[in-house]
Order: C-alpha cells, then sequence, then structure tokens
C-alpha cells in the first residue's frame, strides 16, 4: 500500500527555542522528513528563534548537525539536505524583552500562513504571546502550538489558559500531546467507528474491563529534578494516559469534525468517578546497585514522589458502568511498551471441556515499539481424538500490513502539518485540560494530605506487589509487560 502525500499550503513556521533539545531531536527532524517526501511547499519557511548568538549560517550548520544525529534518512542525501536548509531562516530574540520582535516581524510574509511554535518553558508562554500581538507579528488567522506540561494543577493551567486566550482564540490554540500524533492512536478511532464488526460489543454488555498501559524502562537519569517535581500522575497519566482512556471510551461523535470529536472526549473526563484510595497504586523503583535508584536520580533520599502509577477508574455512564478501566505507567519496568488491551467478556455458557487456562477474547492494540492490532481468539487445536480449544491470535503490524510507509512519519511531524492545515482534531482543548487536572488534582492532594513513600519495587520488573493485587483482588490479571 502506498502513503499518500497531500501537500500543504505555503507556510511560515517559527520555532521558539529552535536550538533546545526538542527542536533538535523532533520538531526540526521531521520538518525535514515532510519536506523529503514531497509534503512542504515550495514557498514553506521555517524561522527559528531563540537567546543563541548566532545568525542564519551558524543556524543552519546547527540544524545540518541535528539532521545528522537524529534524522537517518538525511545521510547520503547531501543535496536534498542543502534544500531543506535554504528554507530556514534564524532571529536571536529575548522573549520577555524588546530585542529581536521588529526583525522577527520584518520576516513575516503578509500571503502565507503564520504558525508559532512554544518549544520553550510554559512560563514563557504569556511573554511570547503578548509580544507576538503587540508586534504585529500575529494574525487573525495564526496558530499557536504549545508543548505540555500544560500546567502543573488546575490552577496553573487556568492560568496558562487564560495568559493564551489574552492573544489568541480558542480555535488558534494548539495544545500537543505527541501520543495522539501515533498512527495506532488515530487508528483506534477509525477501528471503532469505521467497522460495523466492533462497535455493538464496545459497552459493558461485552468488555469485562480495560487496560491501558504506558511503560518505560529507562528511569529518570538526567532530569531527575524535574521529574520529582511531577511525577507520573502529573508527567503521563493526567494527559497521555488519560487522553488514551478518552478515545477508548467515548461515544461516536456526530462527525469528524475538531469540536465534535473533543465535546465526546471531555464527556468522558467528567463522567470519571471520583477514585478511593485503594484503587490507587504508587510505585518508586529501586536500583540492583549503589546510586542506581529513583531517589539517588533525584538528588532526595526521602523523595515521596511516583515513578509508577496504576489507578483503577470507573465511567460513570450507561456504557461503560460496571466496567472498570485499569490505568498503568511507570518507569525502569520490564520493557518499553503502550498498548490498550479490550479485554471481553466469557461466553454465557461454556459447552466445551478442559477449558482451563484459556484467557478469553482480547483486541490488543499496540502503540510502541511496534504499532499494530492484535485479536486474542479462540479455535479448536488441530488433531484428532477429541475437540481441545487452544488459543491463537490474529496479528497486524502495521509496518508489515501497510508496507514501509506505516512507520515513516513521526507523530510530530504529523501534528505540525496538522497544525498548518488549521485541524484541531488531534490537539487538546482548554476546557478539556482543565477538567482532566480536576480530575487529577483531587487524588494528588489525597496523597499530599497522607504523606506516604510510594511503594518499592525493583528495576526491570513489571512494578509493586501491590499493582498486581489491585486486579487479583477483582478476579483478574495484567496483562504481562514484555519487550
Amino acid at each position: 500500500m502506498v502513503s499518500r502525500v497531500i501537500p500543504v499550503d505555503p507556510f511560515d513556521l517559527v520555532i521558539f527555542g529552535a536550538t533546545g533539545d526538542l527542536a533538535r531531536r523532533k520538531i526540526l527532524p521531521g520538518l525535514f522528513h515532510r519536506f523529503a517526501v514531497g509534503q512542504m511547499p515550495e514557498h514553506a519557511r521555517i524561522v527559528g528563534a531563540a537567546r543563541s548568538d548566532l545568525d542564519r549560517a551558524a543556524f543552519r550548520d546547527l540544524v545540518g548537525g541535528s539532521l545528522l544525529e537524529f534524522a537517518p534518512q538525511a545521510s547520503g542525501q547531501k543535496g536534498l539536505v542543502n534544500r531543506f536548509l535554504e528554507k530556514l531562516d534564524y532571529v536571536r530574540v529575548d522573549v520577555t524583552g524588546t530585542k529581536g520582535w521588529p526583525e522577527l516581524a520584518e520576516l513575516m510574509r503578509p500571503d502565507v500562513i503564520r504558525a508559532f511554535y512554544l518549544s520553550v518553558s510554559p512560563t514563557l508562554f504569556g511573554a511570547i504571546a503578548d509580544n507576538l500581538n503587540e508586534h504585529g507579528i500575529a494574525t487573525p488567522d495564526s496558530r499557536i502550538v504549545v508543548e505540555k506540561p500544560f500546567g502543573h494543577d488546575l490552577a496553573s493551567a487556568k492560568a496558562l489558559n487564560a495568559d493564551l486566550l489574552n492573544g489568541f482564540a480558542e480555535h488558534q490554540i494548539y495544545r500537543i500531546d505527541h501520543y495522539l500524533g501515533k498512527e495506532t492512536v488515530q487508528n483506534l478511532m477509525a477501528l471503532r467507528f469505521a467497522n460495523s464488526l466492533w462497535e455493538p460489543l464496545w459497552n459493558s454488555t461485552h468488555v469485562d474491563h480495560v487496560q491501558i498501559t504506558v511503560a518505560e524502562s529507562l528511569g529518570v537519569e538526567g532530569r531527575g529534578g524535574y521529574y520529582d517535581r511531577s511525577g507520573a500522575m502529573r508527567d503521563m497519566v493526567q494527559n497521555h494516559l488519560m487522553q488514551l482512556l478518552c478515545l477508548t471510551a467515548m461515544e461516536p461523535p456526530s462527525r469528524l469534525h475538531p469540536n465534535a470529536v473533543r465535546d465526546e472526549k471531555v464527556k468522558v473526563i467528567e463522567a470519571l468517578e471520583p477514585v478511593e484510595p485503594a484503587d490507587i497504586v504508587r510505585g518508586q523503583y529501586r536500583g540492583k546497585g549503589a546510586a542506581d535508584g529513583y531517589r539517588d536520580h533525584a538528588g532526595d533520599p526521602d523523595s515521596r514522589t511516583e515513578s509508577f502509577v496504576a489507578i483503577k477508574v470507573n465511567i460513570g455512564n450507561w456504557r461503560w458502568a460496571g466496567t472498570p478501566f485499569y490505568l498503568r505507567t511507570g518507569k525502569k519496568l520490564r520493557a518499553r511498551t503502550s498498548e490498550i488491551v479490550v479485554m471481553f467478556r466469557d461466553p454465557p455458557h461454556m459447552m466445551f471441556p478442559k477449558t482451563e487456562g484459556l484467557r478469553g477474547n482480547a483486541l490488543i492494540i499496540r502503540l510502541q515499539p511496534d504499532e499494530g492490532i492484535t485479536l486474542r481468539t479462540t479455535i479448536k487445536e488441530p488433531g484428532p481424538g477429541g475437540l481441545r480449544l487452544a488459543e491463537v491470535t490474529l496479528d497486524m503490524t502495521f509496518a508489515d500490513a501497510l508496507g514501509p510507509h506505516a512507520e515513516a512519519q513521526d507523530a510530530y511531524e504529523r501534528l505540525i502539518m496538522d497544525v498548518i492545515r488549521g485541524d484541531q482534531t488531534l490537539f487538546m482543548r482548554g476546557d478539556e485540560v482543565e477538567a482532566a487536572w480536576a480530575w487529577a488534582d483531587q487524588i494528588i492532594a489525597n496523597w499530599e494530605d497522607a504523606r506516604q513513600h510510594p511503594a518499592p519495587y525493583d528495576a526491570g520488573s513489571s512494578g509493586p506487589e501491590d499493582a498486581l493485587m489491585l486486579m487479583h483482588r477483582d478476579g483478574r490479571r495484567w496483562r504481562e509487560i514484555e519487550a
């Protein structure tokens, strides 16, 4: 299957923080790939804006080095790289002051789409938005892209929303969550709403429970100070896992329109029931050797910050009443994997004997490392002498089923092209962010009041034993974390 490339209109994309790690690793390599496959128009331009004392030539050299390091397809394509670098410009900007803004305004063209990517600390969002408007750089059709973390709690999220809304309308604001740009996440909507097979079964009558796991094999080495101020709940559950929960549980939108989709996601968050303390497990990894545990990496020997969270969530609506959702995420686990498991109920009457050990039907939606979909089903075991049942899987890995283009596009490049198109479907709306924080804040407040240390777990394991018991007491079990 050949992937279709649909070019976008000409644009000026300004990247604030263009010399930072995210821009060098993800944003600029992603833009290069869009250029390489022919999606970027001839008159597109990318403007780097940062504090670094660079000129245009030095910035192009910096980006060229980044492409060789982080964009494998750039190696051996010197001509293509040089043509991409010709699209780059650079302005040294003091985002909280006045220097550089007039020069940036002069670079902007009047007849193309203007987009501003804020790859900077959230504390600078308001200052950049103010300056873009004060210097006449932003237009009524401009788009502004902001990165997570979008707030530390509900109050700070509301403050950030207010800062952005002072200069931009909601339809101009793109709150990016790279998980929503993953091919499998988008395929979840197609799987549910484009196939008559699944939607009739997608409810509490037929689904026993849902597991959402985002496991990481790395720890917090190198960013322990930042992570210790957030923890797994703020860093992963409130945004990434919440988005996967919403897309799995939401009602069918009336049409494929950004606000129609986001309306249904907000309804899921608002339907979440309060979480009982017994339905939450917090963990903190310990090292196998000296100075290799979470507290060593965080630099705090008494840290109470969690590197692992498992939560049992109930949704109070007709579709999902009685069907729990189990969310799990953690650092230093057995393998790096992300998946959604929809576990269907057993048949109401099993007429076949000797069915012990069979685990029932499950739809497994893999987000990483190998994006794809697996359906676990039961068949007759081959051979004579009686009818014995066996489990088999129907497995579709996107790269195998759809060809090499299925894995070629990174989440960031897909989402940036959606910004240029003006499509907000895969971006969070302000009320959605605030609703998620309102739910998470209450859980975090209960933890802080209790002042308990997270349960320790060994690096390279599946998490603390209490997380296993969270499922076992309900007569269920987690799917194994496997590479």
